[in-house]
């Protein structure tokens, strides 16, 4: 499964989807995260940019290119998240503090 989360520059989890700097994708297997890498999306900066379906645009281009499953967040705002359920893909609730385990925490329950 692949798993998309905001992070912070320390690896801790990020508060918001939609404006986030970094976003990590994760590959999870059978309770492992076997592969991690940050991206730096610049959401924070580009999300007052233009339109709101502009910044969805991005998002979604984001989300196809990295072939994500799930999001794992604590913050998305209505129309964020319903473009993401139109996309069928689940939002999954993070827990603070390190991303990493944030992400294997929310596959395991």
């Amino acid at each position: 499964m692949r798993l998309a989360t905001p992070v912070e520059s320390t690896g801790h989890t990020g508060h918001a989807w939609g404006k986030a700097h970094w976003v990590a994708v994760a590959e999870v297997a059978d309770g492992t995260i076997s592969d991690w890498q940050v991206h730096e999306v610049a959401w924070d900066v580009s999300h007052d940019a233009g339109t709101h379906g502009s910044h969805h645009a991005r998002v979604v281009t984001f989300l196809r290119e990295q072939r994500i499953d799930a999001i794992v967040v604590d913050h998305v705002g209505e129309g964020m998240r319903l473009m993401l359920a139109t996309m069928n893909i689940p939002i999954f609730p993070s827990t603070p503090g390190d991303a990493k385990e944030s992400v294997l925490a929310a596959v395991t329950r």
